[in-house]
């Protein structure tokens, strides 16, 4: 956590009358920190008193379609930690405009660590560890897509039939809208060939649709169990075997070209499972037959291209103060081959 990036600050009066019109027993002055890792949604610690919470709210500027939905994410985390105790509870939700300049919600605040490029000192102790961890986020992946969502009053996130058709042709319409003027034609082909060779679909459950590992929290004392998962602004009713898919393409592989992972990266001295290996453990943690999981990588890919020309088109529009987003367009040419190449795998 850091103090919060400029450009980034919120009227933090309006957001503490708010928070303590809906949390009451709250005492004390507020402080705010920014968590600054994430690219799209901005994630504020608020601590009031000896209370932390977690705001979240969708970045500044133009939106596209569907995106950044903090009404969606409060709605499942209202509910979901009834039944899958690593989803954590969101407290409050607020549509007025005045408190943070747009939808936002409050939820828990969860002590952890999350794995990106630097292993922590925490965790560094621990044998076999990426294996482990790799294997512990399958396990909560698989765990997620069995639960049955009338448990927790989540029936009707979405519309489960026809939602990888929808995934498809969506994201298709969120690359017309964002490829900029010399945008790579091989973005638009892979989308139709996706589009001719969709997988029938074997089941549906609830898909968090962001499945990695710098969006989980570990203990560091139990590297076999995810503790948290985050970013749930995307979740939804559908095929769980597109989480399988954003998973294994965040997951390097020998051979990948460079950049293939966008902004995944893991501690260098971790020895990772293969792509096979992890679907291996899903498929036996679910039943699921994953011998066709080829298509729902390619896809993975193909989406990323676009969220990552998004995220470079608000940078270029000066709507985010985040550096990182600025060069991301160069990286859609390599995602857009390297899904066309897994589509040539198919045959």
């Amino acid at each position: 956590m850091s103090a919060v990036r400029a450009g980034d600050e919120l009227d933090w009066a309006s957001v503490g009358r708010w928070l303590r019109a809906e949390v009451p027993e709250l005492s004390g002055p507020l402080n705010v920190l920014q968590f600054p890792h994430g690219r799209a949604n901005l994630t504020y610690l608020l601590e009031v008193g000896g209370t932390r919470l977690v705001l979240r709210r969708p970045p500044f500027g133009k939106i596209a379609p569907g995106a950044h939905d903090m009404r969606r994410e409060f709605k499942v985390l209202s509910r979901l930690w009834r039944v899958y105790d690593r989803a954590p509870r969101a407290y409050a939700f607020t549509e007025d405009g005045s408190v943070a300049g747009a939808d936002c919600f409050v939820m828990e605040y969860r002590d952890g660590e999350v794995i990106r490029d630097r292993l922590p000192a925490s965790m560094r102790d621990h044998e076999d560890l990426g294996r482990r961890l790799l294997f512990a986020l399958t396990d909560a992946m698989a765990e997620l897509h069995l639960v049955d969502p009338a448990d927790c009053d989540l029936e009707d996130l979405g519309r489960p039939e026809g939602f990888v058709a929808r995934q498809v042709s969506g994201w298709a319409r969120r690359w017309e809208l964002s490829a900029p003027p010399d945008g790579d034609p091989l973005m638009v082909r892979v989308g139709e060939r996706l589009a001719e060779t969709m997988p029938e679909t074997q089941s549906h459950g609830i898909v968090h649709n962001d499945l990695k590992i710098d969006n989980c929290q570990f203990d560091p004392d139990d590297p076999d169990r995810v503790k948290s998962v985050f970013d749930w602004d995307m979740a939804t009713l559908g095929d769980p075997l597109v989480d399988l898919g954003t998973l294994l393409h965040y997951l390097p592989e020998r051979g990948d070209p460079d950049n293939v992972q966008g902004g995944v990266r893991y501690p260098k001295e971790l020895e990772l499972p293969s792509q096979d290996e992890v679907a291996a453990r899903y498929a036996e943690r679910t039943g699921a037959d994953t011998s066709g999981i080829t298509w729902y990588l390619a896809f993975a890919r193909w989406k990323t291209a676009t969220v990552y020309q998004q995220l470079a088109n608000r940078s270029l529009r000066g709507e985010s103060q985040d550096a990182r987003n600025a060069t991301l367009g160069d990286t859609v040419p390599v995602l857009a081959r390297s899904a066309s190449e897994l589509l040539d795998a198919l045959g």
